[in-house]
């Protein structure tokens, strides 16, 4: 295995790198970025520059209008990308289309991909993944599902309640998880103007890079085509894992980029800011969160990677998936609560861009499965491999 970066992945990186910091930071402080992420028109703004520049929908084929990047080159790509909150948004590599275009590629019909994976990799259209629903329905275990689609004639009839849906608010499609009359978990696709589709409202968060926020989303009767089922009916766990497990590596990329940028702002503090007659970060208590931090980002990136990696010979394992995120989303956050800590009064105000970054991350050791769950997982695994 060799990490050694190619000229080719080397210029990729310095172009992703530029892009970010001469098109897309200066809009950080734009008025249209929202407490539910960028509104339409910064999004289309955004989109427009990274098309121009070439760098779109990195992880679609060319087939589809994107690059066509394998894993590893993508680990490269999207940790640039998240180095700005706006980054993965400007280069249309942000949760949850990111994680949808994959699955539609994957499972979708040729007719499928044209309607909705070509405008989505265009940047034209928004997605969201309706899975999790309210007590008593699916959260960390989704075999409580409860959303139901029941079959009549050449349509099913959808009905059930979501919430923490990202993106819902101006999404355009959204993939429904729901259990046929029978029981078999089911993908549906659906034109989220479709009548029996209600947005009850967009829930308040910690985080605001999400366009389209989260919301609370209702089916009431909802008909969908036999012809919009996303794959064979009865295979939506399945397919969610087809699209959970690299979508979990993914967001390690993004958020990398995100701690590395925090940790560059309190690095450069620490270089100038004076205190009780040094610079701030010749204390040691203060080096060794640099120091710490420095740790942090590496064994993250490794195990990013060397993850990618096994991704681009094959498939990534279930397990490989949940260790990678642990580590990664655990290691990151330690990383920005100690930027925000260096920066003292500054990393609890928005005088820089780190409390953004702080208040955006703290999700991360939620979604995707918390990391409770996934080390209920790997513990299983162990213990099976015991017996």
């Amino acid at each position: 295995m060799d990490f050694t970066l190619s000229p080719e992945l080397i210029e990729l990186q310095g172009r992703v790198r530029a892009f970010i910091k001469d098109a897309v930071i200066p809009f950080e402080d734009d008025p249209r970025c929202t407490a539910h992420g960028p509104d339409e028109a910064l999004r289309a703004e955004l989109i427009g520059m990274a098309r121009a520049a070439g760098l779109l929908s990195s992880h679609v084929s060319r087939e589809f209008g994107g690059l066509g990047l394998g894993h590893v080159a993508k680990a490269i790509f999207f940790e640039e990308a998240g180095y700005s909150p706006l980054g993965p948004v400007a280069l249309n590599v942000a949760a949850p289309d990111e994680g949808n275009m994959h699955l539609l590629e994957a499972v979708a019909s040729p007719g499928q991909k044209e309607r909705w994976l070509r405008p989505l990799a265009a940047g034209q259209i928004r997605s969201c993944f309706c899975m999790t629903e309210p007590a008593p329905g699916s959260g960390s275990d989704p075999g409580m599902l409860q959303t139901v689609a029941t079959r009549e004639g050449d349509e099913y009839v959808i009905t059930g309640g979501k919430w923490f849906i990202t993106g819902a608010e101006g999404a355009s499609l959204a993939i429904i998880m729901a259990k046929l009359s029978d029981g078999p978990a089911t993908m549906f696709l659906a034109d989220m103007k479709s009548p029996g589709i209600a947005i009850e409202r967009s829930m308040g968060s910690l985080d605001t890079c999400f366009p389209g926020g989260h919301g609370v989303v209702r089916f009431d009767g909802l008909r969908v085509p036999a012809s919009d089922v996303l794959g064979a009916p009865g295979e939506g766990f399945r397919y969610a894992q087809v699209r959970l497990s690299p979508a979990r590596l993914t967001h390690c990329m993004r958020w990398l980029g995100a701690a590395r940028r925090a940790h560059d702002v309190a690095s450069a503090y620490a270089r100038e800011r004076e205190a009780f007659g040094k610079k701030l970060g010749e204390h040691e208590g203060v080096g060794f969160m640099l120091a710490d931090n420095e740790m942090d980002l590496h064994i993250t990136r490794l195990a990013i990677w060397h993850c990618a990696w096994v991704l681009d010979q094959g498939a990534l394992g279930r397990h490989e998936s949940s260790v990678a995120k642990v580590v990664s989303s655990e290691a990151l956050w330690r990383t920005v609560d100690r930027s925000v800590q260096v920066l003292g009064g500054q990393g609890v105000t928005h005088e820089t861009v780190v409390a953004r970054i702080f208040a955006d991350m703290r999700a991360f050791r939620i979604y995707d499965g918390p990391s409770e769950v996934h080390r209920w997982s790997i513990a299983r695994r162990i213990l099976r491999g015991a017996a």
